[in-house]
């Protein structure tokens, strides 16, 4: 089938083979709502986005659940089929053209609290990921007049370079009209990609210079706006929003996890109470047993132990809620013997249900 018009068929892909086996490229660290943009806009324009979750472990109903985590794997994958399947050349712009600071929901708040414009961008640098960026950002000075947003591709990924940077440069132009006024205006936007049939969109967002095959792609600003005050500096709250969205870039404290071992706890969650075994699990995924418990081995994981802390977070979520009795609680989590119940959260946690509840009330 031929590719639409546009920008991912000006730009060859140079996309590496290898980066399969860097573990970065299926580490599930990255929201899902531009997963969820590009649905919307197939619903829009009355086109079947049910093939673009193939072989993804995911669902159209679990990229709307704001904690959700996927992949660069799992992202990019999606968004290449979305992309050829649509035919909407400048789709990066218009989703980022519908950027608010309400839409980067606590990044967001920390943005809008933070004592100055420049605050503000270290800000949202510093946590781009947890509002779905996929591209590698910096923040850098280009004069003593002018500094600069940074913007390259992760992984070699030049072929999705152009929507990722439309989207990015269109979103952070967005809200930072919002933060400081519509009369802020970039002193040059340069994009490493050829210049797209749809360029005049370029010029009518950003309102100055166009540079498209440049060494890099940079969005650079006059550094007076670096200094300009906010309307909504708060200082406890902008330190409580970055505490965090520090939580929300590692939300176990460590490192993301895989996106198979993502994808598990996902489906567990919701099916502790039927007792899902492996083999409904890899089913679910539409994968086989041995490639599922080969998947989890490789990402240094164990069906079972998952399987066994997601029983025990809810189970210690429910004993510290209080409503339920311990026995409720473990049919909650698939036991319909209490005394297997409690055996079991002991080696789990070295202590019985109730001396858990007590601890916690």
């Amino acid at each position: 089938m031929a590719r639409p018009a546009g920008m991912i068929g000006l730009i060859p892909s140079t996309h590496d083979a290898s980066v399969n086996d860097d573990p970065r490229y299926t580490a599930a660290e990255f929201p899902s709502n531009k997963l969820l943009y590009l649905t919307q806009l197939a619903d829009e324009r009355g086109i079947d986005s049910r093939a673009w979750f193939a072989g993804l472990a995911l669902n159209r109903a679990q990229i709307a659940d704001p904690a959700l985590r996927v992949s660069y794997r799992q992202a990019s994958t999606f968004i290449r089929r979305a992309l050829r399947a649509l035919d909407v050349p400048d789709a990066g712009l218009r989703i980022g053209r519908e950027g608010t600071i309400g839409g980067f929901g606590l990044l967001g708040l920390a943005m809008m609290t933070s004592r100055t414009f420049g605050e503000a961008m270290q800000s949202g640098i510093h946590y781009h990921k947890i509002c779905g960026c996929l591209l590698d950002l910096s923040f850098a000075a280009v004069s003593e007049q002018a500094v600069a947003l940074v913007a390259a591709p992760q992984f070699g990924d030049h072929e999705l370079l152009p929507f990722f940077c439309e989207e990015l440069f269109a979103s952070s132009m967005m809200i930072s009209r919002e933060l400081v006024g519509p009369e802020l205006r970039p002193l040059r936007v340069e994009l490493s990609y050829p210049r797209p049939d749809y360029a005049a969109g370029y010029a009518e967002l950003f309102q100055c210079e166009l540079q498209f095959g440049a060494a890099q792609n940079r969005l650079i600003l006059d550094t007076r706006w670096l200094s300009h005050p906010l309307p909504g500096y708060n200082p406890l709250t902008a330190k409580q929003a970055l505490a965090l969205c520090a939580q929300q870039r590692t939300p176990d404290g460590g490192e993301p996890h895989q996106e198979i071992v993502a994808a598990v706890e996902r489906l567990l969650r919701s099916q502790l109470r039927e007792q899902p075994k492996l083999n409904d699990v890899a089913r679910t995924l539409n994968l086989s047993e041995r490639s599922l418990r080969r998947k989890l081995a490789e990402s240094g994981r164990i069906f079972r132990e998952i399987h066994d802390r997601m029983r025990a977070e809810r189970a210690l979520q429910l004993l510290q809620a209080g409503t339920l009795s311990v026995a409720e609680i473990g049919g909650e989590v698939g036991f319909d013997d209490p005394r297997e119940f409690r055996r079991a959260f002991k080696r789990w946690t070295g202590m019985a249900p109730l001396e858990a509840r007590r601890a916690a009330a």
